[in-house]
């Protein structure tokens, strides 16, 4: 209650806000049962499906899909955004190794492409997604090392094991997955 509280009082003031704070927001509020459609007279989904900063990153438009999808939002056809230009940016930072970057698709990393994954899960019947998550997978599973996790700076990342785990969760793949096992791992 108190965190509702203090987020209906901050969003009065939102403008123009960072898209991946209003997204994790709404994504607070729908998982607490509340309609963000209508924080304390905000409409922060329409303020994410019209957001003039969706193409600053990848995390925008990753978190754009997750946040409208857990609400399960009807985006209306005047919005600035709607969901297949919202998959369409996601699919835009996928760098041909299938690894998805966070500023642009030059660079590569475990935590974004599983993030890009989770996002995209809900939209494998759609060809172009489907695609750009066999190439996903595949670099998931070759980034991996020889214990099954990922490794940053010389030792596992926990968080990235995190996000791949959500992301095959999401995909329906078991993570006894035999792309995902190595030595037994």
């Amino acid at each position: 209650d108190a965190y509702y509280a203090s987020v209906e009082a901050a969003v009065k003031s939102w403008n123009n806000e960072k898209p991946t704070d209003l997204e994790r927001t709404a994504l607070a509020l729908t998982r607490m049962g509340k309609d963000i459609t209508n924080v304390g007279g905000v409409n922060l989904a329409a303020m994410i499906y019209n957001s003039d900063r969706l193409k600053e990153g990848s995390n925008e438009a990753i978190y754009a899909l997750l946040a409208l999808d857990a609400a399960d939002i009807a985006i209306p056809a005047d919005a600035k955004w709607n969901r297949e230009a919202i998959i369409a940016e996601v699919l835009r930072y996928q760098n041909a190794n299938g690894g998805f970057g966070l500023t642009s698709n030059k660079g590569t990393s475990v935590d974004m492409t599983a993030m890009a994954l989770q996002a995209l899960a809900k939209y494998q019947d759609q060809k172009a997604v489907k695609t750009a998550t066999d190439k996903a997978l595949t670099y998931l599973s070759k980034a991996q090392d020889s214990k099954g996790g990922y490794a940053s700076w010389g030792t596992t990342n926990v968080e990235s094991v995190a996000q791949v785990v959500v992301a095959l969760c999401e995909l329906g793949i078991s993570l006894d997955d035999s792309r995902f096992v190595k030595n037994g791992h």
